[in-house]
């Protein structure tokens, strides 16, 4: 099996399930589409680096204390892209702080360093990426959902403003729809992912008994 084919196989066994960890920071950074931009960045620069990182210097980890270390690359990984952003962009990186820094959190808490370590290091650092493109693809669909219904705008990272305006619409919302800006709007419309994803699976692993 070649290098792309056995790629593929390990991107396909990714399951959606896997991006639970970083349900938090999709309910953070999917109230604009340009804060959701910027978080998928951050998720396969940490993601993609660290494990390269990690695989790279697995021989000169401590035995103890491994953990800690992981958590220090991870956030030092997430430090140069805010300070890449900064030099692009000074007020997109103000806005995007809190959001980048949660992202060490999160690819701690999906334990990509520890599951991908079998493998090569090219594998790894492939898998760990898609498995972090998994989770913004998640991330940008919200935001295309949320930011257009809960303030009737889309916006793109960039500009004087830290955010450009690909439109914007000063209309009154009705509660319903500005309830999705919120917090508890955002796992609303999670649920409902959930639930539609958990649908389609019984509905596949049904075909697949009927076969």
């Amino acid at each position: 099996m070649n290098g792309i084919s056995r790629r593929f196989v390990l991107i396909k066994k990714i399951s959606p399930v896997g991006v639970l960890p970083g349900c938090g920071l999709m309910i953070i950074a999917s109230g604009r589409l340009s804060h959701a931009v910027t978080a998928v960045g951050a998720l396969a620069w940490v993601y993609g680096l660290t494990t390269l990182v990690i695989y790279a210097a697995a021989k000169f980890f401590p035995r103890h204390g491994g953990t800690t270390l992981i958590s220090f690359l991870a956030s030092f990984m997430a430090g140069c892209y805010l300070f890449a952003l900064w030099i692009l962009s000074p007020l997109c990186a103000l806005e995007s702080f809190f959001t980048v820094s949660l992202v060490p959190v999160f690819y701690i808490a999906s334990g990509a360093s520890k599951r991908f370590n079998a493998l090569s290091a090219e594998d790894s650092f492939f898998s760990s990426f898609f498995e972090a493109l998994s989770l913004g693809v998640f991330l940008l669909a919200f935001a295309l959902i949320r930011e257009p219904i809960s303030f009737m705008s889309l916006s793109l990272p960039g500009g004087v403003q830290g955010s450009v305006m690909l439109f914007s619409f000063r209309a009154e919302s009705f509660l319903p729809i500005r309830l999705l800006a919120s917090s508890s709007g955002a796992l609303l419309l999670l649920g409902y992912f959930w639930a539609l994803y958990k649908h389609m699976n019984k509905e596949q692993e049904g075909d697949k008994n009927a076969q």
